[in-house]
């Protein structure tokens, strides 16, 4: 019968325990790894989720402006047509009898009638050019704030919008009480609303309803700010 003394089974045990020790390390430490990285793609899925959802919110709401701005544009164009119907109305009407009624030299009332009647048939780039040459040979005219209204709308209607908003701010200018000067600003929110300049818009719309709050533009205006 073999006998161990104290010393050697302490020293076997620790042998033991030792190898133990190294065969279960790098299996704790694959362990350990396994779970950090698991950890890292967990945090990385997260983050991509969320920059994802950014993203679909950031669209949407570029979506839902452009909707605004083209509801805004249409409604827009619906009312300029319903306005430019009466615009060829009151172009032979009283105000512009009275007008002409001030005109004593027949050229000028001839430079005048000529774009007004292009511009009651439609033809809006001929009108425009009529009204250039008018406003060049009589800048003092009693028609000449008439003259550039008629130019501002003719330009608005051959889409040069840039144009008729500088046009029609020269009126505002030289003319603001003018019975013409809240539709001028009408054309002139219309016209912004075309070239993508809301701001614009909204501050010609607020001026309308601040400065002419008694006008059927104002009442127009108010119902295009509720689209802003």
């Amino acid at each position: 019968m073999n006998t161990f003394s104290p010393s050697v089974l302490r020293s076997a045990i620790l042998c033991g325990l030792f190898s133990l020790l190294a065969s279960s390390g790098p299996a704790l430490a694959f362990s350990d790894d396994e779970a950090r990285r698991a950890i890292l793609d967990l945090r990385e899925q997260v983050h991509q989720m969320a920059e994802q959802e950014r993203r679909i919110r950031l669209d949407f709401a570029e979506q839902i402006e452009a909707l605004k701005s083209e509801v805004m544009s249409l409604r827009g164009k619906v009312e300029q047509l319903n306005w430019a119907a009466g615009l060829h109305k009151n172009a032979s009407g009283q105000d512009s009898a009275d007008n002409l009624a001030r005109v004593t030299d027949p050229q000028e009332k001839a430079a005048y009638e000529a774009p007004i009647e292009n511009f009651q048939s439609g033809s809006y780039a001929e009108a425009a050019r009529g009204f250039d040459l008018f406003l060049d040979a009589y800048p003092n005219s009693p028609l000449a704030p008439e003259a550039q209204f008629y130019r501002g709308s003719s330009l608005y209607a051959t889409k040069s919008f840039s144009d008729a908003v500088k046009g029609l701010r020269e009126l505002l200018s030289e003319s603001p009480d003018d019975p013409r000067a809240a539709d001028a600003l009408l054309i002139i929110a219309s016209s912004q609303v075309e070239m993508d300049d809301l701001d614009g818009a909204k501050a010609s719309l607020q001026r309308i309803v601040e400065d002419y709050p008694d006008t059927s533009a104002a009442e127009t205006a108010k119902e295009r700010l509720t689209l802003f």
